[in-house]
């Protein structure tokens, strides 16, 4: 049955405007951005599939044009909206770290992160650069690596803090498997970029491990660094 002859109180759109976002489910969200079905199922139904067929909404998200055209019913023209609508959440929090101090604001940072590495199948290593109030004036991905090692070398670290004119850095990298402990290997890592920084007055502020939909991991947190 489509959406529209459902009752009023069980549509997801009215729904939102009564209730607000929080109160809908993921496949209730999706439905309202999807508007309609196919042929003998609803936009919600639609949307249940569209989650189940990729696992989440993280690997929605990351799914490729062909993955997802996959899906009866999607086409590059839906492709395209899903793929703006994340880049604008992207924006948005990198406009509110901008604006003010990224300390201040560390669930900004970590939405931020999550929504840019999380879902990303290789690992990669970013530089959040600020200034002196610790608002972002640049965020950088300086390596791409495989699944198990990337490579990082403290003088790019350093030149690209210096080219910026930074007063303070936050790392970030993801885990792909899925798990946000740091190696010992990430450990040290860290200890050598802070140490490399520090001899060109920069701070570094934080490291974090971005993992799947889970919490980003802070090393300052843990007294890592």
């Amino acid at each position: 049955m489509a959406i529209k002859h459902w009752p009023e109180a069980e549509r997801p759109r009215e729904r939102l405007i009564k209730q607000g976002a929080a109160t809908l489910s993921d496949a209730e969200l999706l439905a309202i951005f999807l508007r309609v079905g196919v042929k003998g199922a609803s936009a919600v139904d639609l949307a249940r599939t569209l989650l189940g067929h990729f696992g989440g909404l993280n690997h929605l998200f990351a799914a490729s044009a062909a993955g997802f055209a996959e899906i009866p019913g999607m086409g590059s023209a839906k492709y395209a909206q899903l793929q703006a609508v994340l880049e604008l959440a992207r924006r948005a929090l990198r406009e509110e770290i901008a604006a003010g101090d990224a300390l201040s604001s560390p669930r900004a940072v970590r939405d931020w992160l999550r929504l840019t590495l999380a879902s990303l199948p290789h690992e990669v290593f970013m530089v959040l650069l600020l200034d002196a109030q610790n608002r972002l004036l640049a965020a950088e991905e300086l390596f791409r690596g495989t699944l198990t090692q990337t490579s990082v070398h403290p003088r790019e670290v350093v030149k690209l803090a210096l080219a910026h004119n930074a007063a303070g850095v936050i790392l970030a990298h993801n885990h792909p498997s899925g798990v946000a402990e740091p190696s010992r290997a990430d450990e040290a890592l860290t200890q050598a970029l802070g140490q490399a920084l520090a001899l060109v007055e920069v701070k570094l502020l934080d490291h974090f491990i971005v993992a799947g939909q889970a919490e980003p991991l802070s090393f300052a947190e843990k007294g890592l660094i």
